[in-house]
Formats: structure tokens, C-alpha cells, sequence
């Protein structure tokens, strides 16, 4: 396209960073792929239980162990408990349980990273004195010494024990960054213009972050959901008459030799929540890195076979313009 006036071509027109964002993810076959099984996994999880018959605490007194069939959809266990009903419930509550821990340690991890980095001083001390402290103990042990103590009560106490011992490593990789950050021009002039501090990093600092923010985040929910049905499994998770996927997993791992529909159904959703959770993540850092490897073999494929021809010739063009216009006058 070019102006009728001047000849020259009109320039493109600039799209917004979530626009593109936007349309680098959705360039991404595996991340829909991936956004796919995770909306489909909630719809079964929270729209299952309105269309099946039985709830997960009914006992079928006339059906133990029986096979998936027309009845009991996914089969049911040594308790005559649907299977079906179970697991949703159980995904359910590993669902939520992930996205909580990963949006709460999220949020810990970029508040402590960016406080220490922009205060400095004996604020940076104590708060990566704390977190190279939390990073030596061993997390796995202490949630499980720690939950038998809050059992009984609500499961939102387990969900801050996992989002206790999962922010540290990205609050450091935000301190960093804040490092780098707080020197910039926009920074300073906040400051000259009296903005305070904490409106500096949470309005202007943590958002030139946020690529890094969201990916971590997404990454979070995948190993949270990871780490609760392991706690789950070892019971110290879930307690009893609530489930979730690790406590399934782990009441059925007897019978699973010879009834292998208790295990294949509960574990195959995990599986697909971690599958699901890692496609997501990689294109959430292509779409929001452009610079990133996989980003840039994406662009490749896409890019058309006479683009990168053009582009040279046009560069020719141009380094050829300024000699070529000075032989005209010179000849003239």
C-alpha cells in the first residue's frame, strides 16, 4: 500500500503488546493444544458432577471393583465408589490448589525480590538472608511434619504451606532484575518527581517484568499440583472424606494390577494437567520473549520465502540511492 500523494508506502500500523502477544500464542500449535486439555480438564472437573448420577461419597453396595461400563462410567473402587465422580472431585481440588499456590508464590516471590533489590541495604540483607535460609531446608519434610498439625482443618492451610517453600528462587531472579531496573530513566524520574517507593515497584517496576512473572506463575501451578497429589499420596495432603487426585492415586495403587482402571484414570489426568501446564508455559515465554529460541524457529517457518529476498534487495536499494542521485547531479 502507498499514498496516492507522495508514492511512498504508508507506514504499518503498530499493534499493541497484548495484541501481539496474543497472536504469537495462538501461532503456537502445542500452547492451544496444551490451553485446550487444561479448559477441557476444568469442564470435566466442575461439569461432570451436575451429569453423573452418583457423588463421590455414595457407596454402590452392589457394584466393588467393577469394570467402566454403562452404569459406572469409569468403573468404581473396592468401596463401590464411582470412580468418575472421585476423580473429578479429586481434580477439582488439585486444580484449585494450584492455581492459588501459584498466583500466592507468584506475588511473594516478585514483592521480596523487588523490595530487597530497590531498598538495598539491611532491608536486602535480611529478606535474602531469609530466603537462602528457606532454600537449604528441605521443604518436602517440613510440609509433611507440618500438615499432620493443621489436620482437621481447612485445606487453604495446606495451600500456604506449599506457597511457603515455592517463591524463592524466582524472588532472587526478580532481585536481579530490579537491580538492573532501578537505575533506568523512567525509574529515576519517578523519584525526582516524589512517587514513593512502593507505588515505583508495583507500577513501574514488577510490570517490565511480567513476562517472566506470568511464565513462572504458570510453571508454579503445574509443580504445585505435582507436589500436593505427592504429599497427597504419602498422606500428608488432602485428609479425609476429601480427596484429590495424590489421595485416589495413592488408595488404589494395591488394586491397580488387577483392576487397572483405579490408576490409569486419576493418573492420566495428572499426567495431562503437567502436559497441558509445560505447552502453556512454552508459549507464554515464545509469545512474550520474542528473542527466545523457540520464538525465533517459529517466526522462521512463518516468515514467506521472497520476504528475506525483498529485504535485501531493499537494503541494496537504499545503500545504492545516495551514489546513484550524485552521478545524476554530477552528469547533469
Amino acid at each position: 500500500m502507498s499514498d496516492a500523494t507522495t508514492g511512498q508506502p504508508k507506514p504499518a500500523k503498530r499493534q499493541s503488546r497484548a495484541k501481539l502477544t496474543f497472536r504469537r500464542f495462538t501461532r503456537n500449535r502445542l500452547a492451544l493444544v496444551g490451553l485446550a486439555v487444561l479448559v477441557i480438564l476444568f469442564v470435566m472437573a466442575y461439569g461432570g458432577p451436575l451429569v453423573d448420577k452418583y457423588d463421590y461419597l455414595h457407596h454402590d453396595y452392589m457394584a466393588f471393583n467393577a469394570p467402566p461400563g454403562g452404569d459406572h462410567w469409569w468403573g468404581t473402587n473396592q468401596g463401590g465408589q464411582d470412580l468418575f465422580a472421585l476423580t473429578m472431585r479429586g481434580l477439582q481440588k488439585s486444580l484449585v490448589i494450584g492455581i492459588l499456590v501459584g498466583l500466592i508464590s507468584t506475588l511473594v516471590a516478585g514483592a521480596v525480590g523487588a523490595v530487597a533489590a530497590y531498598y538495598g541495604g539491611w532491608i536486602d540483607r535480611v529478606l535474602m538472608w531469609a530466603v537462602d535460609l528457606l532454600l537449604v531446608l528441605p521443604s518436602f519434610l517440613l510440609v509433611a511434619v507440618l500438615s499432620p498439625i493443621f489436620q482437621g482443618a481447612s485445606w487453604l492451610i495446606f495451600v500456604v504451606l506449599l506457597a511457603a517453600f515455592s517463591w524463592m528462587i524466582t524472588a532472587r531472579v526478580v532481585r536481579s532484575m530490579t537491580l538492573t531496573l532501578k537505575d533506568r530513566e523512567f525509574v529515576k524520574a519517578a523519584k525526582y518527581m516524589g512517587v514513593s517507593g512502593p507505588v515505583i515497584i508495583f507500577r513501574h517496576i514488577l510490570p517490565n517484568m511480567a513476562s517472566l512473572l506470568i511464565i513462572d506463575m504458570v510453571i508454579q501451578v503445574g509443580a504445585a499440583v505435582i507436589g500436593e497429589s505427592g504429599l497427597s499420596y504419602f498422606g500428608f495432603g488432602i485428609q479425609a472424606p476429601d480427596v484429590s487426585l495424590g489421595t485416589i492415586i495413592a488408595d488404589n495403587t494395591t488394586n491397580a494390577p488387577a483392576y487397572p482402571w483405579l490408576f490409569y484414570f486419576p493418573a492420566g489426568c495428572l499426567v495431562l494437567i503437567g502436559i497441558a501446564v509445560a505447552f502453556i508455559g512454552d508459549g507464554l515465554r515464545d509469545a512474550l520473549d520474542p528473542n527466545a529460541s523457540g520464538a525465533k524457529a517459529k517466526a522462521k517457518k512463518l516468515k514467506p520465502q521472497g520476504t528475506e529476498k525483498a529485504g535485501k534487495g531493499l537494503s541494496d536499494q537504499k545503500l545504492q540511492g545516495p551514489s546513484t542521485s550524485t552521478d545524476a547531479l554530477s552528469t547533469s
